[in-house]
């Protein structure tokens, strides 16, 4: 039996975990997108093998990676803030 453990959503996308009971840490991570008639999604296989080519709009992605930078509290990692500082996921108040 498995859940999922959601990161963020948006108006068009989803990103989640899939949990299972014996799960500590995840080690994948989902993106759902629903309506994707305004998206590129390429496939083509080259020398390396399969590569699969998605064009998002720059206001997804930023979403989705500022929600996964506080989801895996990267912060520090891109120069913000880390600890109990404002802004930072283990900040008390938003």
């Amino acid at each position: 039996m498995s859940t999922k453990a959601w990161v963020t959503s948006g108006a068009d996308f989803s990103l989640y975990h899939d949990l299972t009971l014996d799960d500590e840490e995840p080690n994948d991570v989902y993106l759902e997108l629903d309506d994707a008639r305004e998206l590129l999604v390429e496939k083509e296989c080259g020398r390396k093998g399969l590569r699969t080519r998605i064009q998002l709009p720059c206001e997804m992605l930023d979403q989705i990676a500022i929600a996964w930078i506080k989801h895996r509290k990267l912060q520090g990692a891109v120069g913000g803030p880390v600890g109990l500082e404002w802004g930072s996921p283990d900040c008390p108040y938003d």
